[in-house]
């Protein structure tokens, strides 16, 4: 389990329920729909590979296009019944996190969180290696990150690699992992594309909707 810091303001947001913001239309808070849904929002705290809180992140809430909650909660029922269950580490993500992370990696000097998230790449190449984007599929509320936890032990299964990992262990088609990490892997991909969503070749935590409605229209609404 990674450790996750909270400021003392983001430990006080988190006693108490989410503002009443009224979301763009086709957007819904994703715990209405999928209550029992494990959420571990990273870039709300500083166990990220910034290592500080994000802008954007007011609440530890977690917000996606209400098409691509449905087709989640399809997810969500189809591995409840191995007792198994999502856990999400990001969903909708604003703009002005993604602006957060271009300043951060423009400072060449700032590593860090390297030997965690990105030990085998330089900071400089993360945006040629694609990944990091100027413009992140988030900020259209349809692409989220997950991973698969066991609902007995509240652990997540072994995946090989960690979340937001920036190295060839996470990519998809990495296949230098034990037989039960990858089959863990398939398993997230499976059931995922085959619920209605697409995923992306160098995380295997990602996943965006098929046909999601809000195509390159990037948000900037802050998650409250």
């Amino acid at each position: 389990m990674p450790k996750i810091y909270y400021t003392i303001p983001l430990l006080l947001s988190l006693l108490f329920f989410r503002s009443d913001t009224q979301l763009p239309s086709g957007f819904v808070y994703v715990k209405d729909y999928i209550p029992n849904i494990h959420v571990e929002l990273r870039y709300f705290c500083s166990d990220n590979f910034v290592g500080t809180h994000i802008d954007g992140y007011e609440a530890h809430t977690c917000i996606l296009s209400k098409a691509a909650t449905l087709a989640l909660q399809k997810v969500q029922k189809e591995l409840n019944k191995q007792n198994l269950g999502l856990k999400i580490y990001d969903a909708y993500r604003p703009q002005r996190a993604v602006d957060h992370f271009r300043r951060w990696a423009k400072d060449v000097n700032d590593t860090l969180m390297k030997q965690d998230y990105y030990p085998n790449v330089a900071k400089k190449d993360l945006f040629v290696l694609q990944y990091i984007a100027t413009q992140s599929r988030h900020s259209s509320g349809s692409t989220v990150d997950v991973t698969i936890i066991d609902l007995k032990t509240q652990k997540e299964l072994d995946m090989g690699s960690s979340y937001d990992f920036f190295g060839e262990i996470s990519w998809v088609a990495y296949s230098k992992l034990t037989k039960k990490q990858l089959e863990n892997r398939q398993m997230l991909q499976r059931v995922m594309l085959n619920n209605g969503f697409r995923n992306y070749p160098k995380e295997w935590w990602h996943f965006t909707l098929r046909g999601e409605p809000f195509y390159n229209h990037y948000f900037d609404f802050p998650i409250q």
